[in-house]
């Protein structure tokens, strides 16, 4: 997946905010102000950390090679994907909806509600 191609789908996902916390190197997405997915560059290659469930994240780098422990994050809680890594798209897509969904499920009912009906 390219850096735009992942841009594109972390917009799409409801209430997601695209901000530069960290400056213009590097991308975060949050949802109602807390980050679900950080965009960055490192050893020639762009990644995105995601948010994990902590009982997944050995699993998850294990199993892929194109997962590794969350680049100056909480290891226990965050892992970071190659997004260049060949042919991993799908498994990408649901790592970033899983991530999306952690956020939103630790976020208040009255939050929630928000993003169910932003009216």
């Amino acid at each position: 997946m390219s850096r735009s191609e992942l841009v594109e789908y972390l917009k799409s996902f409801n209430g997601s905010e695209e901000t530069y916390p960290f400056g213009p190197a590097t991308l975060v997405y949050k949802v109602k102000d807390k980050m679900f997915a950080l965009i960055g560059h490192r050893n020639g290659q762009d990644f995105v950390n995601l948010k994990a469930n902590p009982d997944d994240v050995l699993f998850l780098i294990e199993q892929f090679t194109f997962v590794s422990p969350g680049y100056h994050m909480n290891k226990k809680h965050w892992v970071s994907v190659n997004i260049e890594y060949p042919d991993a798209d799908e498994v990408l897509r649901g790592f970033v909806e899983n991530s999306y969904q952690l956020v939103v499920s630790n976020l208040t009912k009255k939050q929630q509600a928000e993003l169910s009906d932003p009216s």
